[in-house]
C-alpha cells in the first residue's frame, strides 16, 4: 500500500458532476471530503484533521477559488496546506494567475484522470517530504536545547565545585557563594535600567555575570591556612600574601582559557571579577590600584556584593554586623571603596538584598 494511502483530501467545486468526478477517482486511494462552496471549504480545511491537499475550483459563485485560498492562507491552521487549483480557464495568464499566487498546481478542466492521479501523488509526497524535514529540524532543535541545557548544568555544577573547593579552606563563610550571587544578580538587573549601564548589562551579560560570581575568590585556594584562618590581625607580611589571591585566581582562570578548544565568554568574566574585585573606586585598593571607571563593571558590582556579605557574616576575627550596621558603612564609603552610583542603587533596594541574605542564612543550613 502507497506510504500516502492515508492522506486526506478536499475536493471543492461547486459542480456536483465535477465533484463526483473527482472523488470517484481518487478516493480508491486516499479519503475524500467534498465541499460545495468556498464557505464550507474553510470550515472543513480549518477543522482537524486538517487536509493533506485541497483541490480547488476557482470559478464558484459567492467566494470564489482565489479568495478561498487568500483565507486559508491567512489562518495558521492551514496556510501551509498545498493547494491546486481546478478550472475550465486553460489560458497561461489563468494558470500564471493561480501559480503566482502560491498555489503548488494548475489542472485544466475537463481533466484527465491519469494527470490528475500524478499531480495528486507528487504534492503528497512533497507534503509528506516537507513534514519530515520539518519533524526533523524540530527534533534536532529540542536536541540542541537539551544538550545545551545540560551543558550548562554541568558547567555550573562544575563553578560551583570549584568555588566550594576555595570557600572549604573557610568553613566559617557557609553560604557565602549562594548570597553574593544573588546580590550580583539584584545589583545588576537594578543597575542597568540607568544610563550609563543599560547597554553593557544586558540579559546575557547578567547571566554570565550571576555565573561567574561563585568563582571570585578561587585564588584563596593559594594562601596558607596560617594566614587565611588567622584569628587575629594580619602582619604587613602576611597582607601582602593575602592580597595575592586575586592574582592567583585570575592566573587560574586564564590558563583555563588558554587550554579550552574555544571562547568560553563566563572565564573572561570570572577572571575579571577574581583579580579586580578588591579594587576601589578611589584607587586605594588591590591589586593594580585601578580607580573609578578603570575598574571594569563586573568587578565593582562585585566588590560591592562580597564586602556586604562579609560584614554581615561572622569571622574568626569579628563577629557579624546587623543589616543596618552593613548599609550604614557601605553608605559611608560611597565614592571612596565603592561606585557611588551603586552604593545608591545598593540603598534604594536594600530591602531586597536583606531578603537575599535571609534566604541563604547560614542558621537555616542542614
Amino acid at each position: 500500500m502507497p506510504e500516502n494511502s492515508n492522506a486526506k483530501i478536499l475536493i471543492v467545486d461547486d459542480s456536483p458532476e465535477n465533484l463526483c468526478v473527482l472523488s470517484d477517482l481518487l478516493q480508491t486511494q486516499f479519503q475524500v471530503r467534498v465541499a460545495t462552496s468556498g464557505e464550507k471549504a474553510l470550515r472543513i480545511a480549518g477543522t482537524a484533521p486538517h487536509p493533506d491537499l485541497i483541490l480547488l475550483d476557482v470559478m464558484m459563485p459567492g467566494m470564489d477559488g482565489y479568495q478561498v485560498f487568500e483565507h486559508l492562507r491567512a489562518d495558521s491552521a492551514t496556510q501551509d496546506i498545498p493547494i491546486i487549483f481546478v478550472t475550465a480557464m486553460d489560458s497561461d495568464e489563468a494558470q500564471l494567475q493561480g501559480l503566482d499566487s502560491g498555489a503548488v498546481d494548475y489542472i485544466t478542466k475537463p481533466i484527465s484522470p491519469p494527470i490528475v492521479m500524478a499531480r495528486v501523488r507528487i504534492q503528497l509526497e512533497l507534503k509528506q517530504a516537507r513534514d519530515r524535514l520539518s519533524h526533523q529540524n524540530s527534533w534536532l532543535e529540542a536536541e540542541i536545547a537539551r544538550r545545551m541545557a545540560e551543558n550548562e548544568l554541568i558547567q555550573e555544577v562544575s563553578i560551583r565545585a570549584l568555588a566550594h573547593l576555595a570557600e572549604a579552606r573557610d568553613p566559617e563563610t557557609g553560604n557565602h557563594i549562594l548570597r553574593t550571587q544573588g546580590y550580583v544578580q539584584e545589583l545588576a538587573m537594578a543597575l542597568r535600567e540607568l544610563p550609563g549601564f543599560c547597554d553593557v548589562l544586558t540579559d546575557k551579560f547578567i547571566k554570565l555575570l550571576s555565573r561567574s560570581a561563585p568563582l571570585h575568590d578561587l585564588g584563596k585556594v593559594g594562601i596558607p591556612d596560617a594566614i587565611l584562618l588567622k584569628p587575629g590581625p594580619l602582619t604587613p607580611e602576611e597582607w601582602a600574601v593575602m592580597k595575592t589571591h586575586a592574582r592567583i585566581g585570575s592566573e587560574a582562570i586564564e590558563m583555563a582559557e588558554q587550554e579550552a578548544a574555544g571562547q568560553v565568554e563566563f572565564l573572561s568574566l570570572a577572571k575579571e571579577i577574581a583579580h579586580w574585585h578588591h579594587e576601589k573606586w578611589d584607587g586605594s585598593g588591590y591589586p593594580d590600584g585601578l580607580s573609578g571607571e578603570s575598574i571594569p563593571i563586573s568587578a565593582r558590582i562585585m566588590a560591592l556584593a562580597d564586602v556586604f556579605d562579609a560584614l554581615i557574616s561572622p569571622r574568626v576575627y569579628k563577629a557579624p554586623m546587623s543589616y543596618g550596621e552593613a548599609r550604614d558603612i557601605i553608605a559611608s564609603w560611597r565614592g571612596s571603596h565603592f561606585d557611588p552610583v551603586m552604593v545608591d542603587v545598593f540603598l534604594k533596594h536594600f530591602d531586597v538584598f536583606c531578603e537575599i541574605a535571609d534566604r541563604y542564612s547560614d542558621l537555616v543550613m542542614a
